[in-house]
């Protein structure tokens, strides 16, 4: 197939325009999975959306694909969905709720336009949000605010906003605030349009979005009485003190309009979406390592942000899913991959709904395509077509927790091999080898210790290699060079040893603790220990 662009630009350009990229971000159990199948619902995407914890004959969420995360009732690996709303195309790309995984979180944030900071009303704003949050400001991506919950008992709302400005230092500005308190919601009034109110009735399981009336100024006053007027005066204080609602001020991430409601009911889900179609940023110019940006009309980029095997356990296949950055994805076109200078071919080209599959034969700028049996490609990878493009490395956390992983049966080294090249290749977890211990034990190296019991999980039931893991007592990891490598491997410290990171051959000095790696630092001040991501801080 030509690689010629047979789109013409204005059309791109158009596209483009009507795309909107985001994500969902929170603390575990905040509702994230939940709000992701109820945005899918009130666009039709879904005819019934799902809980995580699945009752009474209540489906599961249709994003978590992975027999662990329904055993759990939690999000460990991300998907993207793709869904129309008002003209628009949505491409919502779901990430792991689980601290554990904000490695993969963070990946996911280099594809995404926006961010959807997901609050739950009685706990606030916690530690994994605080982070999440960081990591949008330290990649510029704007976040709308969703304060879920609403109707349970919680806390209160005034008192919501001004930790959002205080802890995070950005400015929340009301689009939608709620009439009645947490755990007595009588309905929601928008900022823009005081002279109604919308009610809602639940549908039972909140397996459907919500019943919506709206109620005159007039009919709410005599209907809510104190619960609407004291809403109105709480959100004119807000107004009133606050800089308004600007445009270029949320792009620049100064300001957060926010929104209240309750996912699992659907209950002013509706808005949210609405708010994403007329807020969040259109697919814009990606900057280079160059130090240029890839215009959106340019000839096609992508960048590869997460790899996920077997997401199809009939077929054993492997998906890099690839955020198109410029141009136009046509299935079957040759593409380079900038790391290596060589051609691939995009034969297989799936988009992504959970576990559910449709080919693919055209994507636009902001758009998720599933590359299947890409087996060259890696997370980070720049692909493109015509002038070279190539985008930033996707940086990797610091790792806090080390095991060794052996084959349970000796027999099955093959698959154990394979199995482990996978996973470092997904970034389920880092790899890291050394001479003493050989391929046959391979560290395993992970942000969050819930990381080893998906290796642990998918080495048996996918790679039919059972294993064992011996933690390890490092606790902290530093990028060093041969030079450190060596002053480290002559130290007295008995608790210290450098690695290789198998992905990219970098070293790493893992050490016990903190004391250990000062007191290493105070004896050796000349050598390169540089920190990795350790939190979004």
């Amino acid at each position: 197939m030509s690689n010629e662009q047979s789109i013409p630009v204005l059309q791109v350009l158009g596209e483009a325009g009507r795309r909107r990229t985001f994500a969902v971000i929170s603390h575990p159990d905040a509702g994230k999975s939940t709000l992701t199948e109820a945005l899918a619902l009130h666009a039709r995407a879904i005819t019934s959306a799902g809980a995580v914890h699945a009752k009474g004959g209540r489906r599961g969420v249709t994003s978590d694909w992975m027999e662990l995360e329904r055993e759990r009732g939690i999000s460990v690996t991300s998907a993207a969905l793709q869904f129309e709303h008002r003209g628009h195309m949505m491409n919502l790309v779901d990430t792991p709720g689980h601290a554990d995984f904000s490695e993969d979180t963070y990946r996911v944030l280099a594809a995404v336009d926006c961010a959807i900071m997901l609050v739950d009303a009685a706990k606030g704003l916690e530690e994994q949000t605080r982070k999440l949050f960081a990591v949008c400001r330290h990649r510029g991506v704007p976040v709308i605010t969703f304060i879920n919950k609403w109707d349970r008992r919680g806390r209160n709302a005034l008192t919501l906003l001004e930790d959002i400005e205080t802890i995070l230092g950005i400015t929340p500005v009301p689009v939608v605030w709620p009439v009645g308190d947490a755990g007595n919601l009588r309905g929601l009034v928008e900022a823009g349009n005081t002279d109604q109110m919308l009610r809602y009735t639940k549908v039972p399981a909140g397996t459907h979005a919500a019943l919506e009336e709206t109620l005159s100024a007039e009919q709410a006053q005599e209907q809510e009485g104190e619960d609407w007027s004291n809403a109105l005066e709480e959100l004119e204080l807000v107004l009133s003190s606050g800089p308004g609602y600007d445009q270029e001020a949320f792009e620049a991430g100064q300001i957060s309009p926010v929104f209240f409601g309750a996912a699992l009911t659907n209950i002013g889900v509706k808005l949210l979406l609405d708010a994403v179609v007329d807020l969040a940023p259109a697919p814009g110019p990606r900057p280079m390592v160059n130090g240029n940006a890839r215009e959106v009309g340019e000839d096609f980029s992508g960048l590869v942000f997460k790899i996920q095997a077997n997401m199809d356990p009939a077929h054993r296949d492997r998906i890099a899913f690839v955020r198109v950055c410029s141009g136009v994805f046509e299935r079957g076109m040759n593409v380079t991959r900038a790391a290596s200078g060589r051609s691939l071919t995009t034969k297989y080209a799936h988009t992504v709904f959970g576990a559910e599959r449709t080919v693919v034969d055209t994507a636009f700028p902001g758009d998720v395509v599933g590359l299947i049996n890409a087996a060259a490609l890696r997370v980070g990878d720049t692909l493109y077509v015509g002038k070279k493009a190539e985008f930033p490395p996707l940086p990797a956390f610091a790792p806090e927790y080390f095991a060794v992983a052996r084959p349970k049966d000796i027999s099955r080294s093959k698959q154990f091999r394979r199995g482990v090249s996978q996973l470092d290749e997904e970034g389920v977890v880092q790899v890291l080898v050394s001479d003493r211990r050989g391929d046959q034990a391979p560290v395993m190296a992970a942000v969050g210790p819930m990381q080893f019991d998906v290796v642990l999980h998918r080495m048996e039931h996918e790679f039919s290699s059972p294993i064992t893991l011996d933690h390890l007592s490092y606790r902290l990891a530093r990028v060093t060079d041969p030079a450190g490598a060596a002053e480290v491997g002559k130290s007295r410290l008995t608790d210290a040893e450098v690695l290789t990171r198998r992905s990219d051959n970098v070293l790493l000095a893992l050490f016990g603790d903190k004391w250990h790696l000062n007191a290493f630092q105070r004896a050796k001040p000349d050598v390169l220990l540089e920190p990795l991501i350790a939190t979004a801080d």
